[in-house]
């Protein structure tokens, strides 16, 4: 049984860099940090570490950016789930909305109507005969 995730985006650092000596010559690509983060699956900042272990030159200030936009984007993405968890907390323990008419409000429509369970139809689900 094969895996279906491709073997080069399962490697670890070490497999990499064995598999990029062979890889890198082949690359045809203007942008190599690129190429080498879409073929391994990795980050741009593990990319640029990695080549340069390679002995491929890369600027100093491209590594400063890629760690700053990975840290930018994992913030945001824990804000993200943040206010989900906190919206989901929220719903939880809304109270049940009701007017005079009905017991239960399940919406509105989209001139501002509410429709749901009326108080008749309750009292005639709760009455057995």
């Amino acid at each position: 049984m094969s895996n279906v995730v491709p073997r080069r985006l399962r490697m670890n650092r070490a497999a990499r860099l064995e598999s990029a000596k062979h890889w890198l010559p082949t690359y045809e690509g203007r942008d190599v940090v690129k190429g080498y983060r879409k073929w391994y699956g990795v980050s741009t900042a593990c990319a640029i570490i990695e080549l340069r272990q390679l002995g491929v030159k890369i600027d100093e200030q491209r590594l400063i950016q890629a760690k700053r936009t990975e840290e930018s984007t994992a913030r945001q993405h824990a804000k993200k789930k943040q206010e989900g968890t906190e919206k989901l907390a929220a719903e939880e323990i809304r109270p049940v909305e009701s007017d005079e008419n009905l017991a239960y409000i399940a919406g509105y429509t989209n001139w501002g109507f509410p429709y749901g369970v009326t108080m008749e139809e309750l009292e005639a689900e709760d009455d057995p005969f």
